[in-house]
């Protein structure tokens, strides 16, 4: 019978050490969220669009740690909703109703505030719901509806883009407003969004495709913040955009 070395951990702890990495990610995302929170209360609005960009990033690893580990479960599943709520749902509507939606003349405009930042809130928590009972019977390839860390990816690199040209929010409220409701209607879209979920799993990329990544990489670390704002609103506009090509493509067919 083969013994462990005195220097080996025992299966059990090993096994809870796996099981947790997955849920060390998500809940470092989760206080990325809470940070980017506490600076909208604080007026801090640069420190909270970047606390979003960074939610986002960790958000992108705990599900693949937890399929590189094969420690999927239900608990890290409902965990990772629950704290995708508040990093993309809550953070980024307080964001926009601190930086700008809360200028609006409260004796006319008053209550149009708060409704539009709720809004935002309520479609990310339908989305994470649909996305909940979607599991496992969705094409993994693709997203139904812009996913919650895209959306508040467009809302936080908008705020740190104009925050950094020293364009302040109260101007730009009428802008802020029908962007932040069709970001909102995006996420419980039934537009198809290309999740990339699939690149990992293929033993060869085509060599445009790792050539466009590495570019990507490089140009976002040259200007982040207007190369977030460029790559969000333009996967923003592919399920729409795609939608549109492919009912144009119908068409053509029919006709001709």
């Amino acid at each position: 019978m083969s013994e462990l070395s005195p220097s080996s951990p025992p299966p059990g702890k090993r096994s809870r050490s796996i099981y947790l990495l997955p849920n060390l990610f998500t809940t470092s995302a989760l206080l990325a969220g809470f940070y980017s929170i506490v600076a909208s209360v604080n007026s801090d609005y640069t420190t909270s669009a970047i606390a979003i960009i960074v939610a986002m990033a960790l958000d992108g690893f705990d599900g693949r740690v937890a399929r590189m580990t094969n420690t999927t479960t239900a608990f890290g599943a409902e965990y990772d909703s629950m704290a995708d709520m508040v990093s993309f749902g809550v953070a980024p509507a307080l964001l926009m109703y601190q930086w700008s939606l809360s200028s609006l003349p409260p004796t006319t405009y008053g209550q149009l505030s708060w409704v539009v930042a709720f809004v935002f809130t309520a479609c990310c928590g339908l989305r994470l719901a649909r996305f909940t009972v979607q599991v496992g019977t969705a094409d993994k390839r693709f997203f139904q509806g812009l996913a919650c860390p895209s959306a508040a990816a467009i809302l936080a690199s908008m705020v740190w883009v104009c925050t950094e040209f020293d364009m302040p929010g109260p101007s730009l409220v009428w802008l802020v407003i029908p962007v932040t409701l069709v970001t909102a209607v995006l996420m419980v879209s039934s537009f198809a969004y290309y999740s990339f979920k699939d690149l990992g799993t293929s033993k060869r990329i085509p060599f445009a495709m790792l050539l466009g990544i590495l570019l990507l990489f490089v140009t976002t670390a040259v200007d982040p913040p207007k190369m977030i704002l460029i790559a969000s609103v333009l996967y923003g506009l592919s399920g729409p955009s795609w939608a549109l090509f492919s009912m144009l493509r119908k068409r053509s067919r029919q006709t001709s």
